[in-house]
């Protein structure tokens, strides 16, 4: 099965001269957890509701005036709609990633998200090995 047959088509994305208040509207208005940032159609970063707690409010700054840009993830992992969704899978849990983001000739497409995975019959057991592998506890930096 092919990602293009599962993935999300209607996808939510920021410019990164927005505003992380914005960002966050739109996760809330679309319920998401992250959202690709582009520049025209290019994807070139994903902010996640992870960056918004920790790089903007854990560190005090005001969200209504911090652009995207300042705390997106740089250089997102992407996926392809031609690639096997097993592939996809493997791509997220090995990069401990929930949601991977579908290009084609340099265009946002789609996204794939760990629960499109998990809902498809013939691969729900992939999903539950990506789920593993994303869910590695990480070490706490001292």
């Amino acid at each position: 099965m092919k990602v293009k047959d599962i993935m999300t088509k209607t996808i939510a994305f920021i410019k990164p001269d927005d505003t992380v208040i914005l960002a966050a509207q739109l996760m809330k208005e679309h319920n998401v957890g992250s959202i690709p940032v582009c520049r025209g159609e290019k994807v070139i970063g994903i902010i996640s509701d992870r960056d918004i707690a920790l790089k903007a409010v854990a560190n005090g700054s005001n969200p209504a005036t911090l652009s995207v840009s300042e705390i997106m993830s740089p250089n997102p992992i992407l996926g392809d709609p031609e690639m096997d969704v097993t592939e996809a899978g493997k791509i997220m849990g090995e990069n401990q990633i929930r949601r991977l983001p579908i290009v084609e000739n340099n265009k946002l497409v789609g996204i794939i998200s760990l629960g499109d995975l998990a809902v498809e019959p013939m691969i729900q057991e992939k999903a539950g090995d990506v789920l593993s592998e994303v869910s590695e506890p990480s070490r706490p930096k001292f």
